[in-house]
């Protein structure tokens, strides 16, 4: 077994420590959310606190490792009669994001289920997890299934698995523990909502720091047995800390003046539900046990909020977490009668005034005061130099109709097409390719009845072969691709009509998170077409690329579906069984080199030959409309809708218009 790298010697990462600490010191504080780019120490930091937490006590021989003073009576090992226990270190289990869910809370052996009547039962992840820890690397990542499963678990405090009538029930009692990249996509609102704190984590821009991150991982990687022994005592000090505050945490007393405080605080930042004020509180009483006190104070509170509040406080995914400070403060001030500490002394590792810094904010570095606006023509200047319109803020957002790819897929799980997945209604059955993951009761007794008298049948249950289960298919939703086209030309850079643009643009970003798709965005203006964001998991980072965009210069309409052409060429070859979705945001028009129009024309034809699902948002205002954009989509072989019509409270029918317009997709079954 390899060596961890010692939790008290990762350099500096305050906060990400003291959350940690915080959660073994009270596990009912509900786990931590560790939020950063790439090479943070995110996931060393988390392996490295199993080695801290104490020892638990279990009934021997029990897989669900039952505490011998309270066993679980529906433990499918038990009954446990009454015997002394045996100690065993704290466990650390990593899910990984690409498991089955039979991995996760376990088999259940149906051909013994059916033929036996036996609970031939083993366990998953969950099992492993009890009193323990389950880490979650790339918890974004992680599909909706197994995202469902989680979140059932850490409601009930239980693992159910249901199979065909036959049933399996047992505790599931863990904290968890995620680490992601936001570049990469958010989280399910359900599923923040679950991780009791939450920090933000970022690689120190002081260079003796960074030289001593460097030093203490090559020292470990010459000799980890060797670096971790010369870090033996501090971790026995903190150990011994965290099994003293333990001890210390019933003692506790949160005053009433706390909990106003706690309660009001809450409520100034707009948090939905109680549960941010149950955890601020079990935050706030677990900071006091650590810090060797028997009375909750109000810098407890303050740094309960810094944890407790930045990701309960989104509005929608496109707000940056992070909390006011300043407005904390005056909240804790008003209902205390007195300043909170600003910053309460650091005690020992992690510390005790370590604050998440706020992100900068959606918005782009670009100065979005007015600059000179260019014509409808988007004319370059006499210099060769265009005239363009700086940034332009979007309107705001607006729930948008579904857009659809047609015909049925096989890609990723998600919430916008159908696909035939794991989950979802049965449409019929098949002979299982490989392990057997959903029964289809019916077809497994039909396919085994006629051979029973044959097989020598002489009790009740039936005589099962391997050859007679049949897996179950189901239909449900996919992700797709969802790739815009975005005109930024001069005849769309009027003000107004831009900012309806973005608007409608962030709408369909918005709805695109929510239905777990990946989005990429191709932007076109002057002489060609940019990628101004690849595929990504992230509408975080299309949605901060689509603040920034500037707009001015001719149409090369052509140049912009020939990089998007090019755009889903390469990601096909990475994701075959992703289907995507092209959006094109124009007026229509195609300015710029020898026969734009026409030049339009064969490029958008290109996808209609690869039967490329498309919608064509026409943007086109005034009294005189040429229909450019109808024309546009009837060569992509899609629909063509204005931006009233994409509003969801607006005409019926869009997603049967974008189907019907558009046919059979190319690789639809």
């Amino acid at each position: 077994m390899s060596t961890p790298f010692p939790f008290t010697a990762v350099v500096g990462q305050d906060d990400l420590r003291l959350a940690l600490l915080l959660n073994a010191v009270s596990p009912a504080v509900g786990g931590v959310l560790v939020r950063g780019e790439k090479g943070t120490a995110k996931s060393t930091a988390v392996r490295a606190l199993s080695a801290l937490l104490p020892e638990v006590a279990v009934v021997p021989g029990c897989r669900f490792s039952c505490a011998p003073a309270a066993p679980d009576p529906d433990c499918p090992d038990g009954p446990h009669e009454p015997a002394p226990g045996t100690a065993r270190p704290a466990r650390m289990v990593e899910l990984p994001v690409g498991a089955s869910e039979d991995r996760l809370v376990g088999a259940l052996d149906i051909e013994r289920a059916l033929a036996e009547g036996v609970k031939a039962f083993e366990p998953g992840l969950l099992a492993d997890a009890h009193r323990g820890i389950l880490y979650v690397d790339e918890v974004n990542l992680l599909h909706d299934h197994l995202v469902d499963l989680l979140l059932d678990a850490a409601a009930m405090g239980a693992s159910y698995v249901e199979r065909e009538g036959v049933s399996v029930r047992h505790a599931a009692r863990f904290l968890l523990v995620g680490t992601m990249n936001p570049e990469e996509g958010e989280l399910r609102p359900q599923l923040l909502d679950r991780f009791g704190l939450t920090v933000e984590v970022a690689a120190s821009r002081e260079p003796d720091q960074r030289v001593e991150v460097v030093r203490r991982r090559l020292a470990y990687d010459d000799d980890p047995a060797g670096f971790a022994a010369r870090w033996a005592d501090e971790e026995a000090a903190v150990r011994g800390r965290i099994v003293a505050a333990r001890e210390l945490l019933p003692q506790v007393r949160l005053g009433d003046g706390a909990l106003r405080q706690i309660a009001a605080t809450c409520a100034a930042f707009e948090v939905d539900g109680m549960r941010a004020d149950i955890v601020m509180a079990r935050t706030a009483t677990a900071l006091a046990a650590w810090a060797g006190r028997t009375d909750v104070l109000a810098e407890d509170v303050r740094q309960a909020a810094l944890l407790a509040l930045p990701h309960r406080r989104r509005r929608n995914p496109f707000d940056a977490p992070g909390l006011d400070e300043d407005k904390l403060d005056e909240t804790l001030e008003e209902f205390s009668g007195e300043s909170p500490e600003d910053d309460p002394d650091p005690d020992g590792p992690g510390g005790g005034g370590g604050r998440p810094r706020p992100d900068s904010g959606p918005h782009g570095d670009g100065d979005t005061s007015a600059r000179p606006e260019t014509g409808e023509d988007g004319e370059p200047q006499a210099s060769g130099s265009p005239r363009e319109q700086s940034a332009v803020r979007a309107a705001e957002p607006f729930r948008t109709k579904v857009l659809s790819v047609p015909g049925i897929g096989e890609g990723a799980a998600g919430r916008r097409s159908r696909a035939r997945t794991e989950h979802g209604r049965t449409t019929g059955s098949r002979r299982p390719r490989g392990a057997l993951t959903k029964l289809h009761l019916a077809a497994t007794v039909q396919a085994a009845a006629p051979y029973q008298r044959a097989r020598g049948r002489s009790g009740p249950g039936l005589v099962i072969r391997r050859d007679d289960l049949r897996q179950a298919t189901r239909e449900g939703r996919e992700g797709n691709l969802v790739l815009f086209v975005v005109d930024a030309s001069g005849s769309m850079a009027a003000r107004q009509r831009m900012g309806a643009v973005k608007g409608a643009v962030l709408s369909l970003l918005l709805d695109a998170y929510q239905r777990r798709d990946k989005v990429g965005l191709v932007t076109f203006r002057g002489a060609g077409a940019d990628v101004a964001l690849p595929p990504t998991s992230s509408v975080d980072a299309a949605a901060v690329r689509l603040e920034s965009l500037p707009t001015g210069g001719r149409t090369p309409l052509a140049a912009g579906l020939l990089k998007a052409h090019e755009v889903l060429r390469v990601e096909r070859l990475r994701d075959p069984a992703r289907r995507a979705l092209v959006v094109v945001v124009t007026d229509g028009r195609a300015t710029g080199g020898p026969e734009p129009v026409a030049l339009a024309g064969r490029a958008a034809r290109l996808f209609a030959a690869e039967g490329v699902a498309s919608v064509v948002v026409d943007c086109e205002s005034g009294p005189v409309r040429l229909g450019l954009a109808g024309q546009l989509a009837g060569e992509l072989g899609g629909a063509a809708v204005t931006l009233d019509e994409l509003r969801a409270d607006s005409i019926a029918g869009l997603v049967r218009d974008v189907q019907g317009t558009h046919g059979t997709s190319r690789r639809a079954a």
